[in-house]
């Protein structure tokens, strides 16, 4: 398993709304369950939620995560 810097990208769902996306790739030797277990784990544990799949020629799976960042925003 091979992790590429993580990608902070603002997208307009509200106010202070932050979405942080990181980029995970398996090679073809781990198995389904276990690239399931795996992002299960992440998900359970650190907030992260699944945006895309990409399985390429070479048997590699590109996946994305995505999670919410919440800015307070102060108030008067």
């Amino acid at each position: 398993m091979s992790r590429a810097p993580r990608d902070v990208l603002l997208r307009g769902l509200g106010r202070g709304v932050e979405w942080e996306f990181e980029r995970v790739t398996f090679d073809r030797e781990f198995s389904r369950n276990v690239v399931t277990k795996l992002l299960t784990e992440r998900a359970e544990h650190g907030g992260w939620e699944l945006d895309r799949v990409q399985i390429g020629p070479d048997g590699k799976r590109r996946v994305v995560l995505r999670r919410k960042i919440i800015r307070a925003v102060r108030t008067a």
